[in-house]
């Protein structure tokens, strides 16, 4: 399976703890194309403790990026949004026209502080949904009180959260006990985006293809295709996914 969307990312040059500049953002895009992703969306942080950066001026290197591939014959579409740091009053300051969601869309890429209690993800997650935003809670598998609770994700899934997993994790790059969480969830159907979460060349790497031969082998080819086609096109597209 080739052609997957990587709806997280940090390649966007100099505006967060991802690519810290143009070189090395081009260097990850060949490294995505080689790997078999055609669209990335880049969704920087949004946090406190993070340059910010206007989104028309994030906009502009992201089209700099697709002119520069164009000169290198690099083969991705991309896409702008934001990884959303969760935090208190942050509904009122957001930008309009949803130029913090992915793609344009009505799906925000959220994350939290990884020991914050349950209740705080749940209430935030309620908050998001009462704005009429579809949350994707960002690599699910830190969030160590969601992970502990019997019932957490399912619960989170069922007000109408999705649910996105690292690739690194799913192949061991975080450790056994995290594979271990992952291989259950998505055991369960409780996973709805594969993304790279890519910073870099290394052990974030934007490479998705391992991960996908795997999740193939051992839960299928329709929900591999899920995981890292129709359920992210029907993000860039803004329709909305049956949970």
């Amino acid at each position: 399976m080739k052609n997957f969307i990587d709806i997280h990312s940090h390649i966007l040059p100099g505006v967060d703890d991802g690519a810290a500049g143009w070189e090395m953002s081009m260097r990850m895009l060949k490294c995505a194309a080689d790997d078999g992703i055609s669209v990335i969306v880049l969704t920087p942080h949004d946090k406190p403790g993070h340059r910010h950066m206007p989104f028309s001026e994030m906009k502009n290197r992201m089209e700099k990026l697709q002119c520069m591939m164009e000169e290198e014959k690099i083969d991705i579409k991309l896409h702008m949004g934001r990884e959303v740091y969760y935090r208190s009053g942050m509904l009122g300051n957001m930008e309009e026209d949803m130029t913090v969601t992915l793609a344009g869309s009505r799906y925000l890429l959220v994350e939290f502080n990884p020991l914050a209690d349950y209740s705080y993800i749940r209430n935030g997650i309620y908050s998001l949904l009462m704005e009429g935003y579809y949350p994707v809670l960002a690599h699910v598998e830190r969030y160590r009180n969601v992970c502990a609770r019997k019932s957490g994700i399912n619960d989170l899934i069922e007000m109408g959260c999705y649910m996105q997993v690292n690739a690194g994790s799913v192949t061991g790059r975080f450790g056994w006990k995290t594979r271990q969480f992952v291989k259950r969830i998505l055991k369960c159907g409780q996973v709805h985006f594969i993304a790279t979460d890519a910073h870099d060349l290394g052990k974030r790497a934007p490479a998705l293809s391992d991960c996908a031969d795997f999740i193939s082998k051992k839960y299928g080819g329709d929900y591999c295709r899920k995981l890292f086609l129709d359920n992210p096109m029907d993000v860039i597209r803004d329709r909305e996914i049956a949970l």
